[in-house]
C-alpha cells in the first residue's frame, strides 16, 4: 500500500470515528482504541487517523463556522455521515496547506458515494468547493493558470 492509499484508509476510518463520536459523544482516546484494535489501522496511515480524530473536535468551532458561512441549515440538521466528512474536509482546507485542494474534495466526495445518501455527494461538494475557493484562492488560481 502506498502513502496515498495509506492516507485515503486513514481518512476512511477517521470519516467513521468522528461520526461516532458526533452521535455518542464518547472520549475521543476509547474511540480511537477501539479503531485501532478492532479495524486494524495498521492497513493505514494511523498518525494521520489519530490527528483527524483528535484536532477536528480541538477546532471544532472554527471548521463549523466555515461549513455554517454555505449551508443554509444548521450544522446539526445536516446528515451525520455527510456532516463528518464535512469536517474532515474543511479541517483540511482549513489546516493542511500540503494538501491540494482537488484531493481533498475528490477523497470527500469519494466517501460520501460510499457511506452517505445517494446524493450527499453532491452537496459536500458544493460546500467544500465554496470553502476552497474562500480558503485557497491562490493555489486555485494558480492550479487555473498551469497550461492543460
Amino acid at each position: 500500500m502506498n502513502h496515498s492509499q495509506m492516507r485515503v484508509f486513514a481518512r476512511r476510518s477517521a470519516m467513521q470515528a468522528v461520526y461516532q463520536w458526533q452521535l455518542t459523544g464518547y472520549d475521543l482516546a476509547e474511540i480511537e482504541r477501539q479503531f485501532v484494535e478492532e479495524h486494524g489501522l495498521g492497513h493505514g496511515d494511523p498518525a494521520y487517523f489519530s490527528e483527524l480524530l483528535h484536532e477536528i473536535p480541538k477546532k471544532l468551532d472554527s471548521i463549523d463556522a466555515a461549513i455554517g458561512e454555505f449551508t443554509d441549515r444548521s450544522i446539526n440538521s445536516i446528515d451525520p455521515v455527510e456532516r463528518a466528512v464535512l469536517r474532515i474536509g474543511s479541517y483540511e482546507l482549513l489546516y493542511r496547506i500540503d494538501l491540494p485542494y482537488r484531493v481533498i474534495l475528490n477523497e470527500c466526495i469519494n466517501l460520501t458515494k460510499i457511506f452517505g445518501a445517494v446524493h450527499g455527494h453532491k452537496y459536500v461538494n458544493g460546500i467544500l468547493d465554496r470553502i476552497a475557493h474562500k480558503t485557497r484562492s491562490v493555489e486555485i488560481s494558480a492550479s487555473s493558470k498551469k497550461p492543460g
